[in-house]
């Protein structure tokens, strides 16, 4: 249960910082940010797990992690913000 909730806070985290780093107007609330963290995580793990042949078993609490999965959340939220500029086109 405690590995869920992790999760919950690094994802929200990681959307926030992500929200914060991509400059414009983000039309989402805090349930999203999380969903965008969260999307974002599992993009950076795998990414990181891609470059650099970490063993995807360790689930402890890393640096990295945060960062990776704010990298994937920001790579996610500018395709979103593509989205929805060209939906509203």
């Amino acid at each position: 249960m405690f590995a869920f909730i992790w999760w919950l806070l690094v994802g929200l985290i990681a959307g926030a910082l992500a929200r914060f780093l991509i400059p414009g107007e983000q039309p989402m609330g805090w349930l999203k940010t999380l969903g965008l963290g969260l999307i974002g995580s599992v993009l950076g793990g795998l990414l990181a797990s891609a470059v650099f042949e970490t063993n995807a078993r360790d689930t402890g609490f890393h640096v990295g992690g945060v960062l990776m999965s704010t990298i994937g959340a920001m790579i996610v939220l500018g395709l979103y913000v593509s989205y929805l500029q060209r939906r509203a086109s």
